[in-house]
């Protein structure tokens, strides 16, 4: 039953091996359903923008730092 549960986890390695440094922060705000992914940490966004599908794109200069995902429960 573990091994199910880990292997479900183990999809996102394709992710952090792609983000910026390697490395990936996230949480879930359930009450808000936001989800907040940071390729940095500490992290200090400069600058963001929001695409038409309700992401919201955080930079830091000019590299992205950062995603907010808006209404996460629904994609």
């Amino acid at each position: 039953m573990a091994l199910a549960s880990v292997e479900h986890y183990l999809k996102i390695i394709p992710a952090v091996k792609g983000a910026p440094h390697r490395y990936l922060w996230s949480s879930y705000d359930a009450d808000a359903d936001v989800l907040y992914i940071n390729f940095k940490k500490p992290s200090h966004a400069t600058d963001s923008e929001i695409t038409e599908d309700d992401i919201i794109i955080r930079y830091e200069g000019e590299t992205i730092m950062g995603l907010t995902i808006l209404h996460a429960s629904q994609r």
